[in-house]
């Protein structure tokens, strides 16, 4: 009778230890390891991102003081006037400019409505990288008024249309000096004695203390560029053609 073979024993495989999965950064050398932000309670960690914005917003808001007395300055209006036209204190406009009362942007909008300037430009909001420039209209007297100047002081330009509403001219007068182009249409021109009709291509220059008024004339709306100068600054001509 044939004895069966003893079954055969094999000896166990030895384990070897794992490595850590390539969790480490230096399981990946060629790879350069970036930061990690830890988040905390379900938010990211953007500390560093607050603290900078943060930062930049308290260096524009300390510059709004200046940049508003400077503004006051050039455009020769008194804190008294200024008062008036916007209903904020005396006052508060002083410590505004002189930096004892936080700009906020229920003082800062009458500000700019009373400057005609975009609200930006009293923060010194930073340029995008945007190269277009975003005009914003205005409705005044029933015209569609487009400035094409932001810096305030200086001579100051206008795209101007005017519609074809007929109206009775009310000549006015006050300080400066102005320039006007016709783009498009036809506008009339009362200038003290002088009653005028200009086309597209004509121009007319003159110091506004002499009455004046001009309107849209003829079956479609004038389009009219506006250069004017407040403290009666004019245009120089630096350079003309040799036919002329």
């Amino acid at each position: 009778m044939t004895t069966p073979a003893p079954p055969t024993v094999r000896p166990p495989r030895r384990r070897l230890p794992l490595r850590h999965n390539y969790s480490c950064p230096q399981d990946f050398p060629d790879v350069p390891v970036l930061p990690t932000n830890v988040a905390v309670s379900g938010k990211p960690a953007l500390d560093g991102v607050v603290d900078d914005t943060t930062t930049v917003i308290a260096a524009a808001l300390d510059q709004v003081g200046a940049r508003l007395k400077r503004l006051r300055m050039q455009r020769g209006v008194t804190l008294t006037s200024l008062a008036a036209a916007t209903g904020i204190s005396k006052s508060t406009l002083s410590r505004l400019e002189t930096g004892q009362r936080r700009p906020s942007l229920e003082l800062l909008l009458p500000l700019a409505q009373a400057y005609h300037v975009p609200l930006e430009d009293l923060v010194g909001a930073p340029e995008v990288g945007d190269p277009r420039i975003r005009l914003k209209p205005r409705r005044a007297n029933g015209r569609t008024v487009v400035p094409l100047t932001r810096q305030p002081g200086g001579l100051q330009a206008w795209k101007i249309v005017i519609p074809t509403v007929k109206v009775d001219p009310e000549l006015r007068a006050h300080e400066g000096y102005e320039w006007l182009y016709v783009l498009s249409g036809r506008m009339r021109l009362v200038l003290g004695d002088h009653d005028l009709v200009l086309g597209p291509g004509e121009v007319a220059e003159f110091d506004t203390r002499v009455p004046h008024w001009f309107g849209s004339t003829g079956d479609q709306a004038a389009e009219v560029l506006s250069v004017f100068g407040g403290q009666g600054e004019r245009m120089h001509v630096r350079a003309k053609s040799r036919h002329e």
